[in-house]
């Protein structure tokens, strides 16, 4: 059956209030957005809302990969392209009507024909002021190749912790919400005559992807090592934008949270590395990028510090600025913890970032 989940965070609610969902539209159009969402290693299929009904207008190449259906074939119709897909505990139920009654995880659908296929599906709503331009972005992840019996010894462990099974829905739930956020917000800079910054908006999903990766089957839920993700990303961004003279310096301590608090702090340090290496340097042959994320065991505190020393911020700029999506990250981290989060910045010797929180370390992975 289809589950219904919490009202979402604060943070959602905000991105969804900032943006408007014609960027979404506009950035389906484009050939650099296409190429971009067909590398998004899930099939993501976006319809409009048009005379009243659901009418697709894009989906990724994954998608075609997986359902055999070409963009071509499926745009203008209705979701009663997918109800070849039946819901597994539920065979007379069509994948068209679980996903009316339902949002966030719709459930676990099955398919014989052409091929067996199995998949999880997933479901956003996205709305506009407009009725006439509401959106819904829908994800099928294929889980075709996982046994049955897996499948229900993973569920048996979730239904005997409520609280896995939350943070799984709003894992899900909260990433396809960024990834529309990260979408629109490209998109409007692009309307507004700047740049869309691929390699930018590129490093903020392969953030959320490396969170994809540490949470194995094996290891789902109990925890993410803090200090192991973020030297991924520090990786990942020095990789991307490496220059001659420029250094990481990098030290991580075994520091187990949960999601809820991996996700956006990767995604800050994500944010931050980014403009060190792109800005923070201008004009200078040397310099030394800092990344520390301190975690004493057997106690709740946690420091993650992101410095570099070069140039500063400009006289009277923050950061996050208000309203951009760093703020709005900050808030959520802010909704799951208390945060102590400052920012200090000499012009000429550099800034320092610094997120402070008490946590309790999540439970040893079980058995």
């Amino acid at each position: 059956m289809s589950r219904e989940g919490e009202a979402p965070p604060q943070a959602e609610k905000q991105v969804n209030d900032l943006f408007d969902s014609e960027g979404l539209a506009q950035a389906i159009e484009t050939e650099d957005f296409k190429v971009f969402l067909d590398h998004i290693p899930i099939a993501i299929v976006v319809s409009r809302l048009v005379n009243g009904d659901q009418r697709i207008v894009y989906a990724n190449k994954p998608y075609e990969e997986l359902t055999e259906q070409s963009v071509a074939e499926i745009r203008a119709k209705g979701w009663s392209i997918l109800d070849s897909f039946r819901l597994e505990d539920e065979p007379r139920l069509p994948f068209s009507e679980a996903l009316a009654s339902g949002d966030d995880y719709i459930g676990t659908f099955k398919r014989e024909q052409p091929k067996l296929a199995l998949v999880e599906a997933y479901s956003s709503i996205i709305e506009n002021e407009d009725a006439g331009k509401t959106y819904r972005i829908v994800a099928l992840i294929d889980v075709t190749e996982r046994e049955k019996a897996q499948r229900e010894e993973f569920a048996r462990r979730l239904r005997d912790k409520d609280m896995l099974l939350r943070e799984l829905q709003h894992r899900v739930k909260n990433n396809l919400a960024l990834i529309t956020a990260l979408i629109r917000l490209d998109a409007r800079n692009q309307r507004n005559g700047d740049r869309v910054n691929l390699d930018r908006l590129a490093g903020r999903i392969e953030s959320l992807q490396l969170l994809y990766e540490d949470l194995s089957v094996e290891g789902l839920g109990q925890s993410i090592d803090l200090g192991h993700y973020l030297s991924q990303i520090a990786t990942r961004v020095m990789h991307t934008y490496a220059v001659d003279g420029i250094r990481l310096d990098l030290k991580v301590d075994h520091a187990p949270v949960s999601i809820n608090i991996a996700m956006p702090v990767g995604l800050l340090v994500n944010e931050l590395l980014t403009n060190a290496f792109k800005h923070a340097f201008e004009g200078r042959p040397t310099g030394t990028v800092t990344v520390r994320c301190l975690h004493e065991r057997g106690t709740r505190h946690y420091k993650v510090v992101v410095a570099d020393d070069g140039i500063g911020l400009p006289e009277a700029v923050s950061w996050p600025s208000h309203g951009k999506l760093g703020a709005l990250i900050l808030q959520s981290l802010r909704e799951n913890v208390e945060t102590d989060f400052k920012v200090e910045s000499d012009p000429g010797r550099g800034m320092r970032v610094t997120i402070g929180f008490a946590h309790n370390p999540p439970l040893p992975k079980s058995n």
